[in-house]
């Protein structure tokens, strides 16, 4: 079963088959980029993310538990090519989402592998505050530049030595939008909608629409940091339409090499 029928089934699924049924129901998870399914074993050279981290990144290492794949999820944006990501930790347990992201251009290749963990996530209560994280009013998500304040981390539990490694003397670090013309304000962020695969037989999972932007910066070693800022509005989960809500979730992102990275 391809992705195009995935959210169909996972609609459907869960009311036609109890746990009895899981184990006969087709896998929902094949054809994905390098041969990824829920369940594969990650294992990953870390050195990229060691150099980044002594370089003063915000990323968090992979611990031991991180080395296998808990779900996936494809993404699909309005641009060519669709992202994928492979979760190590969902974030739905009180733990910190880490994954890797993947984008597969339109001709079907591979082109860019990010390691990325979950820095903070917010509710934005307000309309305006929507508003700003989807970028609907032509400001906000999509600026030219964001700055992450050593305040607004120090609210998600960044410790002060932490801090002072990343920040110095800064009261804020400066990320510059990754899409688009650099010399234009504002564009407009990709949107669309991620469906997210908890069981390859997809009878759990979910899905929400999605507006999100790609921001980056230059570490002290010169390589480069992603901040990843997803505004995510659930529409349902394991089928059920009436779990609703709004998050935005920012992510810090650590540039792979494939050969780095195998999964099996």
């Amino acid at each position: 079963m391809g992705w195009n029928d995935a959210y169909g089934y996972l609609c459907g699924v869960a009311g036609k088959h109890g746990m009895t049924g899981a184990a006969d129901a087709p896998r929902v998870d094949d054809g994905l980029p390098l041969g990824a399914r829920i369940g594969s074993l990650v294992r990953i050279q870390q050195a990229p993310l060691l150099r980044a981290s002594a370089d003063g990144s915000l990323i968090a290492l992979p611990e031991e538990a991180d080395v296998r794949i808990v779900a996936v999820s494809q993404i699909r944006l309005n641009l060519g090519g669709s992202l994928y990501r492979y979760y190590l930790a969902t974030g739905d347990r009180d733990e910190q989402e880490k994954f890797l992201q993947l984008y597969r251009n339109a001709q079907g290749v591979v082109t860019e592998i990010l390691f990325c963990t979950q820095l903070t996530r917010l509710i934005p209560e307000t309309a305006e505050d929507q508003d700003a994280y989807m970028g609907t009013a032509g400001a906000g998500l999509g600026d030219r530049s964001y700055t992450l304040s050593r305040s607004q981390l120090a609210a998600g539990g960044l410790d002060d030595a932490d801090a002072r490694l990343v920040f110095g003397a800064q009261d804020g670090l400066d990320y510059w939008r990754d899409a688009g013309d650099p010399e234009i304000s504002f564009v407009p962020p990709y949107s669309g909608s991620e469906i997210r695969l908890d069981d390859a037989s997809g009878q759990h999972g979910l899905r929400q629409e999605i507006y999100f932007m790609p921001y980056q910066r230059r570490l002290r070693g010169g390589g480069s940091e992603f901040l990843l800022i997803t505004t995510a509005i659930l529409s349902s989960v394991n089928g059920d339409r009436s779990r609703r809500g709004i998050h935005v979730d920012f992510v810090i992102g650590i540039p792979l090499e494939q050969e780095r990275l195998v999964i099996q």
